[in-house]
């Protein structure tokens, strides 16, 4: 990267650090007008953004496998502020469904997959390591960025049901802090971008192509517990626009050449498979109607 983009990262870094330190649980009010509404609602969505934000030590052993020598830079964000902001954001959201009566999350927090191993061990190559570089900034990007759209959705639907503390003690302060996290993947993505060859451009779209996947899905229950959520926020109807405006930044970095693309194929089949499942799974669920 330039030295311009390197102190531009270090200080936006520095900044996220100082100005956004991990939430405090002490903070919350967690006073909940009407629990049976809000847990019949949103208790699930609840339980999925928990799960995810407190699997955050799972994807650090993953980055350590993905990238064993990654920039310091990268060392300081996730290490001072991405871990220690998003283990609060899960206990919090955990807190709130289990005074709603809910489960805690039942979370993965140590599962390195065989697929990672492997890249890992390529990834000790320079050139190959910033190919994995690449693709774990583009996933930051995406994961991020669905985020923020889902906090804003979930924030709404919170506030329209007069839960006025969840929205603005739970909701509101971690919606805050995920923009910050996108827009360091994002400067770090367009750095990285510039200084790839073309053999490593063609292989970053293609490995993407393959391996892209919503926020938080490992297998195929997730990927419909991803698909009830997006019904729950209000998704479903407008689908193409979330995977748009999800992708956008990867879409004019990796496919700026092929003019009129407004989403990669693969990020919209991937939230439309989404959709597929947890349909299917709600029929196979749904009981039996009596004969006539």
């Amino acid at each position: 990267m330039s030295t311009e983009t390197d102190i531009r990262l270090r200080d936006h870094v520095d900044r996220l650090a100082h100005e956004h330190p991990p939430l405090r649980i002490e903070d919350v009010d967690f006073t909940v007008r009407d629990p049976h509404t809000l847990a019949r609602r949103y208790g699930h969505v609840l339980d999925y953004m928990a799960r995810v934000e407190l699997e955050v030590d799972r994807n650090v052993l993953e980055l350590t496998t993905l990238l064993p020598d990654p920039p310091a830079i990268d060392r300081h964000f996730y290490a001072e502020v991405w871990q220690p902001q998003e283990i609060q954001h899960g206990l919090i959201l955990d807190r709130l469904q289990v005074e709603l009566g809910r489960p805690p999350a039942t979370t993965d927090t140590d599962t390195v997959s065989l697929k990672l191993r492997v890249l890992g061990a390529l990834a000790h190559l320079e050139a190959f390591q910033d190919v994995c570089r690449m693709l774990y900034y583009l996933t930051g990007m995406a994961t991020e960025r669905s985020a923020v759209l889902a906090y804003n959705l979930l924030h709404a639907g919170v506030g329209e049901l007069g839960e006025t503390a969840i929205a603005e003690t739970v909701v509101a302060p971690i919606r805050r802090q995920e923009p910050g996290h996108y827009a360091f993947y994002r400067l770090s993505a367009t750095g990285l971008w510039v200084r790839l060859s073309a053999w490593q451009r063609w292989l970053v779209r293609r490995m993407r192509a393959l391996s892209f996947g919503p926020v938080g899905v490992n297998n195929p229950t997730q990927l419909a517990d991803f698909g009830d959520v997006m019904t729950s926020l209000g998704i479903t109807p407008r689908a193409t626009e979330f995977a748009e405006q999800a992708v956008r930044v990867e879409r004019d970095l990796l496919w700026a050449r092929r003019q009129g693309m407004a989403v990669p194929p693969y990020a919209l089949r991937a939230f439309r498979d989404a959709l597929h499942h947890a349909a299917r799974r709600a029929a196979v669920q749904a009981p039996a109607r009596p004969a006539r």
